[in-house]
């Protein structure tokens, strides 16, 4: 049996009901489209993994639940969000996880929350790097690139890559993999996330 399976009973809120609760708390924009990307790339990473592809993509939506409103209680404010809900523990720590080291002391322990972990910095480069791209989208960005922009410092600076690093050590991979999956993961909801590119 997965270690990811919930140790929880009674009926799990779907996705449906993550969003609903992501957009009581956040009204930005770009933090929506984060929580898009996060929950793509989870989800491509599950289906990969052979993994609960529903869980995994809900985290990710969930995992900045609190970021907006309470920025400065991040993580703390998300287990009291979900735990009023009655979001099942294990959903809970997962989110709280990504947060290690910052604003958290929850570490990543199992594979979905290392990926969360892992992931959750790197869209925003891959953001970043696909907007200024003439195309403006993420179809057509490939790992090269974006490893050219890592490199150079000012470049996205708000996107800390140390702990990109960390995540892909925890995972057991190399960085070029990682970039390549959360491309392929941000593909699968480009539309949503305004990188499809802009029309001619």
């Amino acid at each position: 049996m997965s270690d990811e399976k919930s140790m929880t009973t009674g009926i799990i809120p779907g996705r449906e009901a993550a969003l609903s609760l992501f957009l009581k708390y956040n009204k930005s924009d770009s933090l929506l489209k984060h929580a898009l990307s996060v929950e793509g790339v989870m989800k491509y990473m599950a289906r990969k993994e052979g993994e609960d592809e529903e869980k995994w993509g809900t985290i990710g939506l969930l995992h900045d639940i609190d970021y907006e409103m309470y920025p400065e209680e991040h993580c703390s404010k998300a287990r009291d969000i979900l735990t009023r809900e009655g979001w099942p523990e294990d959903y809970i720590r997962a989110v709280i996880s990504h947060g290690w080291g910052i604003c958290s002391d929850v570490e990543p322990s199992h594979k979905m929350e290392k990926i969360l972990f892992a992931t959750d910095e790197l869209t925003g480069l891959v953001t970043a790097a696909a907007l200024v791209r003439p195309s403006k989208s993420v179809l057509d960005i490939t790992v090269k690139s974006v490893k050219k922009k890592w490199k150079v410092k000012a470049f996205a600076a708000g996107v800390d890559r140390d702990i990109i690093l960390k995540g892909a050590e925890m995972m057991g991979v190399e960085i070029a993999e990682l970039i390549q999956d959360v491309i392929d993961g941000m593909k699968d909801v480009a539309q949503e996330i305004g990188l499809a590119g802009e029309p001619l």
